[in-house]
């Protein structure tokens, strides 16, 4: 036996225990204390424990005190003759390196003796060794298989199998709003939904309005790419992706923006036409030529963009057909003068102004009352199935319903759930003031020309874009404005008729 092959005393412990098992506590000081008793039994003294802590044994790298064990046993062949764990799966849960591991053993003359197993050097001993290995293999096969089941069911039936993103948290195994960051995450959306901002703009606003990315507990602050990843995510559109499998899947959480947002934003970030304007990462702002791409060729049609003529002392900014139809250049200060004068031309009088805020504000007061009694019934629809599916996670633990059942009703439950919360995030009336509203449009139309003068170029784009789909062109006596948008030319003509006649279908 162990005792007869030996003929020194000393030996060695290895513990290890992984994270699951700290969970059902199967304990390190449990693992040793058998251990000594074992070998205290066997006539062994102990000169070295290595104790290997949330530690998985599926592979053996990644486990550096089984290295050092390995190295210590290396160095010390003349007195350390054994090696001692609480059981085989300690040391590997794969046969072939747990073979491995016992040879090397071997080589340096060192006897591996399990404490709750037996172990040695007889060919049944190793026959029992190896079958125990492969025993501990299968059960972490098995193991690894129903996960991997569990996570496909899981992930098929909406809920999140990995990380969810900024503006979300998960609980009790559900993604849930973060309240602290959902509604800035929320209005990050909004804001590159307008195409003003690029990525780099973006992640400098996200991160003063304290959005941050978590990696193993560290707080980093957000970059371009960063920002880029968020706005490609489906998951705030409601849907679940994985780059394990290749369905996408309606999940179970609420979501933060509508399909439709989700592929304007995606528009923006590419680069792709909105409003007749070019906007996001394909139109860089150039400071010297702020009208580059934004103005068309009267003459052609096409696009103008920008270059330097030298004089005799200096160079000169121009406007020039991308074209190359033969018009004439344009000079920089001429165009921008032209652009701010039409601007100041087409300002809507402060009078026509007034009365189209006070139609929208009428508007706005006939659809309130309408829109919170469906908020109303939106938030009793939540309520109820609330408690409805609390019922049925109490009726499912009780055994009353199977866990199919349990699936099936639980999906349902969810969805009507989503389709409430959706109610109510179209019906949130206090995030939004009607004189917030009448404000910004009495600043910003009062005169168009001083509003393009102090805007940023992004927001110069989104300016012109609103007013002038189709964009302006330069006739070279002038601009040229070919058709307003619909909303701009219902306040250019409204009428105090039109006040009148709502007033009368209201009362």
């Amino acid at each position: 036996m162990l005792q007869e092959v030996l003929q020194s005393r000393n030996a060695v412990i290895y513990l290890r225990v992984s994270s699951e098992e700290q969970v059902e506590n199967f304990s390190l000081s449990t693992q040793e204390e058998i251990c000594r008793r074992e070998a205290t039994r066997r006539g062994f003294e102990i000169v070295e424990v290595f104790r290997e802590e949330g530690r998985s044994a599926k592979t053996i790298t990644g486990r550096p005190t089984l290295i050092k064990l390995l190295e210590f046993c290396r160095k010390n062949r003349r007195t350390v003759d054994a090696v001692f764990v609480y059981r085989v799966d300690r040391l590997s849960r794969q046969t072939a390196d747990y073979l491995a591991i016992r040879k090397k053993l071997a080589e340096y003359g060192v006897t591996l003796a399990s404490a709750t197993e037996p172990t040695g050097n007889s060919p049944t001993d190793k026959l029992i060794e190896t079958m125990l290995a492969g025993f501990a293999q299968m059960d972490n096969d098995v193991r690894s298989e129903r996960s991997k089941n569990g996570l496909r069911a899981r992930f098929l039936s909406g809920l999140s199998i990995g990380k969810v993103p900024i503006g979300y948290l998960i609980k009790d195994g559900y993604a849930i709003k973060d309240e602290a960051s959902f509604d800035k995450m929320k209005k990050a959306w909004n804001l590159m939904a307008t195409g003003t901002k690029s990525l780099s703009e973006m992640a400098k606003i996200m991160n003063k309005w304290g959005l941050r990315k978590f990696v193993f507990g560290k707080e980093y602050e957000l970059r371009a790419q960063t920002v880029d990843r968020l706005f490609r995510h489906k998951f705030y559109a409601g849907i679940l992706t994985s780059s394990r499998y290749s369905e996408e899947v309606k999940g179970q959480h609420i979501p933060m923006v509508t399909e439709e947002q989700f592929y304007r934003v995606q528009a923006v970030i590419d680069g792709r036409n909105r409003c007749g304007m070019t906007i996001g990462k394909r139109l860089k702002d150039n400071p010297d030529f702020p009208l580059r791409r934004s103005i068309k060729c009267g003459k052609c049609g096409g696009n103008l963009s920008g270059g330097w003529s030298k004089g005799r002392s200096k160079k000169y900014a121009y406007y020039i057909c991308k074209g190359r139809c033969g018009a004439p250049s344009i000079a920089v200060k001429v165009l921008d003068d032209s652009l701010i004068e039409f601007l100041h031309s087409i300002t809507p009088p402060k009078e026509k102004l007034e009365l189209f805020l006070m139609l929208l504000r009428k508007g706005f007061n006939q659809n309130f009352a309408s829109l919170m009694a469906k908020r109303e019934k939106a938030e009793s629809e939540v309520m109820l199935q609330k408690k409805l599916r609390q019922t049925l996670v109490e009726k499912n633990l009780m055994g009353t319903y199977t866990d199919d059942v349990y699936k099936e009703q639980s999906k349902i439950y969810e969805d009507r759930i989503t389709a409430a919360e959706l109610v109510l995030g179209k019906t949130i009336y206090d995030k939004y003031n009607i004189g917030d509203v009448e404000k910004f449009m009495k600043e910003k139309f009062s005169d168009l020309g001083k509003t393009y003068v102090e805007s940023e170029p992004g927001e110069r784009r989104v300016l012109l874009g609103s007013i002038c789909p189709a964009g302006l062109a330069w006739r070279y006596s002038g601009l040229s404005n070919q058709q307003f948008s619909p909303q701009y030319q219902a306040i250019l003509s409204v009428r105090d008729t039109d006040l009148a006649l709502s007033t009368a279908s209201g009362s």
